[in-house]
């Protein structure tokens, strides 16, 4: 804990034993939004990047790619998008994430509660695996506008795959929400900078965040598992999608991880409460409670 307490001493952390109980019981009473991110991918599925740099890694590993890019996904797929055009972004991104998603005993938690709003940051499809095992959800994904001729910021899907439309999404039990895209069940993917520009320039206003997010968002709080907020982009998103909800908001954050001043800042001024507990340790916490 002394890596992660040496640049944190403007946070105040929660004690892990006495606040993850009771985070489990927020979910299970559904006052609790879960907003998912790439580490909870970590331990269970070795093959699939479970961070923004390793991403980045797999596309330099396909790509020669120029310094300035290098270690910043989103600046390696716009350099890819640019020079070898959006179809090579997408066979990569397709590739990175070919190995199925395993869902982790928190995902399968999660399903089981029948949540109104579970948000996934990352591409995988670990959830939408777990929540296969539950009826009455569906799922809302943020798509790449490049090239499609459409004025949309997402798309609907329900349980089987299939594209659908808003008035049948407004009838599901859980909504899972992927503002970035994913793998499964259309390989739809924002990753490229021009991708986040676009969005960027509409989402202090709100307009890329469906409707029906901000409904179930609005008297509820959150709590951030398996993410880090040392990305301008990955702040930016977290503190819009949780926008005008009421709280309290919390984030579960590895130990082993050294928060950057830009990571305090964020979570003071968005007066996100931390906890000190690596993921597994959290799930296990949490699920002896559910």
């Amino acid at each position: 804990m002394s890596a992660l307490l040496a640049d944190v001493s403007d946070l105040s952390f929660a004690n892990a034993e006495d606040t993850l109980p009771r985070l489990a019981d927020g979910l299970r009473a559904g006052q609790v939004v879960p907003y998912l991110g790439p580490q909870l991918l970590s331990s269970d599925n070795p093959d699939l990047p479970s961070t923004p740099e390793a991403l980045a890694k797999f596309l330099e590993s396909k790509v020669a790619l120029p310094a300035r890019a290098r270690g910043n996904v989103w600046a390696a797929a716009q350099y890819i998008e640019s020079t070898r055009h959006r179809a090579t972004v997408t066979t990569l991104m397709a590739e990175a994430f070919s190995v199925p998603a395993k869902p982790s005993g928190l995902h399968r938690m999660l399903a089981s509660l029948n949540l109104p709003l579970i948000v996934d940051s990352w591409y995988d499809g670990a959830m939408r695996s777990a929540l296969q095992a539950t009826q009455g959800w569906g799922e809302i994904q943020g798509i790449t506008r490049a090239g499609i001729g459409e004025d949309q910021w997402y798309r609907f899907y329900d349980r089987s795959g299939e594209e659908t439309e808003a008035a049948a999404a407004a009838g599901w039990k859980t909504i899972l929400y992927k503002p970035n895209g994913g793998i499964v069940p259309a390989r739809n993917f924002l990753i490229t900078d021009a991708d986040y520009v676009e969005v960027l320039t509409e989402i202090d206003i709100q307009t890329p965040i469906p409707d029906m997010v901000k409904d179930r968002r609005s008297d509820r709080g959150f709590v951030f598992l398996g993410c880090r907020f040392h990305d301008q982009l990955l702040r930016t998103y977290a503190r819009q999608i949780m926008k005008r909800s009421t709280g309290p908001h919390y984030a579960i954050l590895d130990p082993a991880d050294t928060l950057t001043r830009n990571e305090v800042r964020f979570l003071a001024a968005q007066e996100i409460v931390p906890i000190s507990a690596s993921v597994d340790t959290a799930a296990e916490i949490m699920l002896e409670v559910a």
